[in-house]
């Protein structure tokens, strides 16, 4: 069974504003990655974190971060730690200011998972690692609470410590949108 969650919860404070609304397209950046998430055959996706009032025309259920203002490992401890109600379940995590990930994307990451039986987490890369498209497997939780209890918050830190297996996406794929800059057709 695979579960998706995307994360919603963050400051924002490059953009000015809730980058989780903001149109891509004329798709808010955090639907653009719930379809894809949908697409890929999740069979129930999250909003993890924010406002569910301002993310309420995202038409997804907005789980509170256990850990607000506490970055992305809290988000995704929250996520691994809700989908606990789905016993066996993988935990398809991608960060909202990931828009541009696609279906054919994601699909590549759970065939991964699909063979890599031994893996805690596969996770997208270009040149890097990107912490912020994975996906996270049952074997994958205590590891990330018992981190994020010690006080970690980096996720890469928690990945070195993880069996992981990486797959390689377009970088066009995963281009992260953080300053209104980064937004197509800015000026």
């Amino acid at each position: 069974m695979l579960v998706g969650a995307v994360l919603t919860g963050g400051a924002s404070r490059r953009m000015g504003r809730t980058k989780a609304v903001i149109d891509v397209g004329g798709v808010p950046m955090a639907r653009r990655v719930i379809a894809a998430l949908e697409g890929v055959g999740c069979v129930a996706v999250t909003a993890i974190g924010g406002d569910p009032d301002e993310l309420s025309a995202l038409d997804v259920a907005v789980i509170p971060d256990d850990h607000p203002g506490e970055g992305p490992l809290g988000g995704i401890a929250t996520a691994l730690r809700s989908s606990e109600s789905r016993p066996g379940a993988d935990v398809l995590v991608v960060a909202c200011d990931l828009p541009f990930v696609g279906v054919d994307d994601l699909d590549r990451l759970v065939a991964a998972g699909g063979t890599r039986h031994d893996v805690d987490v596969v996770v997208a890369c270009t040149s890097r690692r990107e912490p912020g498209c994975a996906l996270w497997r049952p074997s994958s939780h205590a590891a990330v609470r018992s981190a994020f209890d010690d006080g970690e918050r980096a996720v890469h830190r928690v990945l070195d410590v993880l069996r992981v297996a990486e797959v390689d996406l377009p970088v066009a794929s995963l281009r992260n949108i953080n300053t209104p800059a980064d937004l197509p057709g800015y000026p």
